[in-house]
C-alpha cells in the first residue's frame, strides 16, 4: 500500500472500528478529486468517518446539518453593501472550504441542494456577475438516512451523477462491536492530529495521473457501461461522467496498493459504489435486481474478462 495512504488510513481508523474497505474508498475518492454520498441507517458511524477524514488532513473543514430552513445563502454565500464604502462584498458561505460535509442532505430543500450542483461539479460560486473559486483539494461529502423518508426531498439525478461514489458502511461484527464497547474513544470528539498536509493531497492527486489504463481494461469498463444502457430493466443506465468515475477510481485502487497500472480486479472492485447510484431501474424489473448493486453485480458477473496480453 501507498506509505502516505496507509498513514492516513492508520489515523481514520483510531476512531473508525472495522471498516477498512470504507475509509480505503473514501481515499481513493479523494485521490480522485471526487466527492462521496455515504448512506445507511442512523449510528453506524457515517459522520465521524467524514470528521475523522477531515482532520487528517490539514485543510479547512466545514459542517452544516441540512434542515429544511436552510437557505442556499447559507452554502454559497451572499453579497451586501457596506454602509460606509457603499462597496458590494461578498460574505463566504458553508462552501468556501476544503471539506464540505453536508448531513443528512435529503432534509435539505430541493432549491438548497441545487445550490450545490455547480460547487460539485466546477468547484466554484457564480454569485452576482461574480465567480468565485474553492481552495484546492475540495471535497463534498454528504450522508443520508435511506430508511426514514418523512421529512425529506429525493436528490435529483443530476445531483446523484455528481457523486463520485456511493458507500454504505453496515454493521459492525459482534466482535468488532465489542471491542467498540471497550473503546473510549466512541463517546469523544473526533480530534485527530492532521497526518497529510492539502499540499501532499495535491501531490498525490498528480501522481494518479500517471497510472496506466491497457485498452484491452478499457474496453472492459465501456462493455460494463454499455450493458446498462441497452438492459431493458435499466430505464437509465450509466453517464458518460459514470464512466470516466470508474476509470479514475480503478486508478486510484491501483495506486493505494502500489503499482502503475490498472487490472480488472480494481475495475470490479469499484464499480458497484460509482455505478450503483446513477442507475433507475425500469418499474419491470426482474426479482433478480431487487437493488442497483444487485444489477451492476449480476452485469458485471456476466461481462467476460479481458484476456491476458502475452
Amino acid at each position: 500500500m501507498n506509505e502516505k495512504v496507509k498513514i492516513l488510513a492508520d489515523s481514520i481508523e483510531q476512531v473508525i472500528i472495522g471498516k477498512s474497505d470504507c475509509v480505503i474508498k473514501v481515499i481513493a475518492a479523494m485521490l480522485c478529486g471526487g466527492h462521496v454520498l455515504i448512506e445507511d441507517v442512523p449510528g453506524v458511524g457515517k459522520t465521524r468517518l467524514v470528521t475523522a477524514l477531515a482532520c487528517s488532513v490539514g485543510g479547512k473543514f466545514n459542517r452544516i446539518q441540512m434542515t429544511p430552513d436552510v437557505m442556499p445563502s447559507d452554502i454559497v454565500g451572499y453579497s451586501f453593501v457596506t454602509p460606509k464604502s457603499k462597496k458590494t462584498e461578498y460574505r463566504e458561505g458553508i462552501a468556501m472550504c476544503n471539506f464540505l460535509l453536508a448531513d443528512e442532505i435529503n432534509r435539505a430543500s430541493p432549491k438548497v441542494q441545487s445550490s450545490l450542483l455547480e460547487i460539485m461539479d466546477e468547484r466554484q460560486i457564480s454569485l452576482d456577475s461574480n465567480t468565485y473559486v474553492l481552495p484546492k483539494p475540495f471535497m463534498a461529502l454528504a450522508t443520508q438516512n435511506p430508511v426514514e423518508t418523512y421529512g425529506t426531498y429525493h436528490l435529483p439525478e443530476a445531483q446523484m451523477d455528481r457523486f463520485l461514489i456511493r458507500i454504505s458502511m453496515g454493521y459492525l461484527t459482534p466482535l468488532e462491536e465489542m471491542s467498540l464497547m471497550d473503546s473510549p474513544s466512541h463517546q469523544e470528539k473526533v480530534d485527530l492530529e492532521p497526518v497529510l498536509t492539502t499540499k501532499q493531497v495535491q501531490d498525490l492527486q498528480k501522481k494518479l495521473l500517471k497510472i496506466t489504463t491497457h485498452d484491452s481494461v478499457k474496453e472492459y469498463i465501456m462493455h460494463i457501461v454499455s450493458a446498462t444502457r441497452s438492459n431493458e430493466n435499466i430505464r437509465l443506465g450509466i453517464s458518460p461522467r459514470g464512466t470516466l468515475g470508474l476509470s479514475v477510481m480503478a486508478k486510484a485502487m491501483a495506486f493505494i496498493q502500489g503499482r502503475k497500472f490498472v487490472t480488472p480486479d480494481d475495475v470490479i472492485d469499484v464499480a458497484p459504489c460509482v455505478l450503483a447510484h446513477r442507475l433507475i431501474l425500469s418499474p419491470n424489473r426482474s426479482d433478480l435486481y431487487h437493488s442497483q448493486e444487485a444489477a451492476i453485480n449480476e452485469i458485471i458477473s456476466k461481462t467476460p474478462l479481458p484476456e491476458p496480453k502475452l
